[in-house]
């Protein structure tokens, strides 16, 4: 039977303007609502059901379309993006518009730390959804992972068939989402990424919703695959540049210590002064340059022009670094190279040593504000050697000058003397008048050599005219009697200042001849084992003090000498010890001033009742006095005390 006009002409205007299901459906309950008695009521119902199978192969085709437009969109879009974040962000509004969903997002997958990391994500309502991470054997991300085929749920958070993450649950309870589809990114037979899309409603996802999340799902790990073979070039360029960045800086720097190496050799060449030397090398370096001798005193610098540091200025011999310092350049000696010995005011402090043959000439220290390169600290370290050259040939201008007079000095002292009109002759060279009274210092030193002393005096103001030399080890000087005392308040001011406690030595009485100078000499010399034997250290004393007890104890050693304290007047020292008392200094006045008790109050300046109370403590102690053998031995053992003391 013919099909009525109206109902022909309605579908096919449903077919024609995409009508929604809805309205078929309406069409087809409108027919079977007809009377069950009408002749082409069957027929009618078929037509209808005809239609809609019609509208759903078209949607379906539609949806087919659609899926090859989007991967023809993504497609384009991997050959024309570079960018990844804008590469994944449109693949994933893409799956998320094609399928309709609420939310989609792509992960990757950190193989370190076992977990997928969301990379891009849009439809999501909390913060907490656009940096999701699921480790991979949990959730849907666990199932994927084993079977590497699509996996989908109509109720994510109720499926028993997998492992839940209480951390990422809580996120899709918060976001509502309900059903989940996902879909492995694989590249070469590995798991690379997952691809997601989700509801806020239960759902089952159509064999065609799949197919085209899988086909986005391989243009995904293409996309990630060339982001990280992109990531891998881009840091070997990064590398490759780095490392023609090094090389030019270290070709750059190596033609700099060629450079500095051929300006300081040049200038060694033409003869330069230690002075030139120093502003050279401190130019070169940009700081400031110190060069020290053996006692670590200043005896040339350098700065660089516009150098702001004041290190150099500040530094001190025995200032609040000298231990770092020692600390730096015994360091130093040991490794050959050089060390940092301090930082501070924003500057920082380098040594090195001088070495001239076997011997340590001295050090140089460099200021300076920025980190040395590798290149300027090898030019610093060379710079010691061409220093060390300088310092050397100074030794030896110095010493050419020097052997005239040690040569006389040893004439002056030696048993067999050479006349005494040639030694005069020799003398007047170095301002010394031998027919007037002479003097004869001899000091012992236990840090710097007696030579490099010898050579430091001589440059001392105020002490020449005079004769210094090293014998055996002990530094000499003759000079006039008349400037005995000036000379040895000098040296002793020097002594205290560059070598500390760390000397003794003895002041000759007055010679009326040179020829009185080799016994002198020897009894002195014999005389500076007493000098260690009672332990003196920073005193110059004068030789008639030492006279009486370098014959008595000249063959004594230390031990013995304490014994004879110890057993004169032992009680004495002992009682001034633990009382605080000075009846030892008083006991020694009072021999000193012949056993006169009124004088001896008049020096000690207290009166004359209280020297003979403690007179009367001391007799309590050491026994009587009076006898004359027992006198002079406490005054014997009160004159050593005193010396040590």
């Amino acid at each position: 039977m013919d099909i009525p006009p109206s109902i022909a002409q309605t579908l096919i205007e449903l077919l024609h303007r995409a009508a929604p299901a809805e309205d078929f459906a309406q069409q087809l309950a409108q027919v079977e609502a007809l009377p069950a008695g009408q002749a082409d009521k069957a027929s009618l119902v078929e037509t209808v059901r005809m239609a809609m199978a019609v509208h759903n192969r078209i949607e379906v085709l539609q949806q087919r379309e659609q899926g090859m437009v989007a991967l023809m969109e993504s497609a384009q879009d991997l050959s024309e993006q570079l960018e990844q974040g804008k590469l994944l962000d449109a693949m994933v509004a893409r799956t998320r518009r094609l399928l309709g969903a609420d939310m989609a997002w792509l992960s990757e997958l950190d193989e370190a730390r076992g977990v997928f990391q969301a990379l891009a994500a849009e439809g999501g309502l909390t913060r907490n959804s656009v940096a999701m991470n699921i480790r991979s054997d949990r959730g849907v991300a666990s199932v994927v992972m084993a079977t590497r085929m699509p996996f989908t749920t109509p109720d994510y958070l109720h499926d028993t068939r997998f492992s839940h993450d209480p951390r990422f649950d809580d996120i899709f309870r918060a976001e509502g989402i309900c059903a989940l589809v996902g879909v492995p990114l694989i590249w070469q037979d590995e798991v690379i990424g997952l691809l997601f899309a989700a509801d806020r409603y239960p759902r089952v996802h159509t064999t065609q919703n799949i197919a085209i999340l899988r086909a986005l799902a391989a243009h995904g790990a293409l996309a990630l695959k060339n982001a990280r073979d992109f990531k891998r070039v881009n840091l070997a360029l990064d590398k490759a540049d780095e490392a023609r960045s090094e090389l030019e800086r270290h070709i750059r720097g190596v033609q700099a210590a060629a450079d500095a190496h051929e300006e300081i050799t040049l200038l060694l060449a033409r003869g330069a002064s230690l002075a030139t030397l120093c502003q050279a090398v401190a130019g070169l370096l940009g700081g400031g340059l110190l060069v020290l001798d053996e006692l670590n005193q200043v005896i040339s610098q350098g700065v660089a022009e516009g150098y702001a540091g004041t290190g150099a200025q500040r530094y001190q011999p025995h200032g609040e670094h000298s231990a770092d310092l020692a600390r730096a350049l015994r360091q130093a000696r040991l490794s050959g190279r050089s060390a940092q010995a301090y930082e501070a005011d924003g500057e920082i402090c380098r040594v090195m040593p001088v070495i001239g043959g076997d011997d340590a000439l001295g050090a140089i220290v460099l200021f300076h504000q920025k980190p040395l390169e590798e290149v300027a600290e090898r030019t610093f370290e060379r710079s010691s050697s061409v220093i060390g050259i300088v310092l050397l040939s100074q030794e030896r201008q110095e010493a050419s000058s020097h052997r005239d007079m040690s040569a006389l000095m040893r004439a002056l002292v030696s048993p067999r003397q050479d006349e005494l009109a040639l030694l005069g002759d020799g003398a007047e060279r170095f301002g010394l008048d031998l027919t007037q009274p002479l003097s004869l210092m001899m000091v012992e030193l236990n840090g710097p050599s007696a030579g490099f002393v010898s050579r430091r005096l001589l440059q001392i103001p105020g002490v020449k005219p005079c004769l210094i030399d090293d014998i055996d080890g002990i530094v000499a000087v003759v000079c006039s009697t008349l400037r005995a005392q000036e000379v040895r308040q000098a040296l002793a001011l020097w002594m205290r200042r560059e070598v500390g406690k760390a000397y003794r030595g003895v002041l000759s009485r007055p010679m009326s001849s040179p020829a009185e100078l080799p016994a002198v000499f020897a009894t002195i010399k014999r005389s500076m084992g007493i000098l260690r034997r009672l332990g003196l250290q920073e005193q110059l004393i004068g030789q008639n003090e030492l006279a009486l007890y370098s014959t008595l104890f000249e063959t004594h050693d230390a031990s013995s000498l304490e014994q004879f304290l110890d057993a004169s007047i032992g009680p004495l020292i002992q009682h001034d010890r633990k009382r605080q008392t000075a009846l030892t200094a008083t006991l020694l006045c009072f021999f000193d001033c012949n056993q006169n008790a009124r004088t001896t109050a008049q020096r000690l300046n207290i009166h004359v009742n209280t020297v003979r109370q403690r007179l009367s403590t001391i007799e309590g102690l050491l026994g009587h006095l009076g006898q004359a053998s027992r006198a002079l031995e406490v005054h014997v053992a009160l004159r050593l005390w005193s010396l040590r003391a």
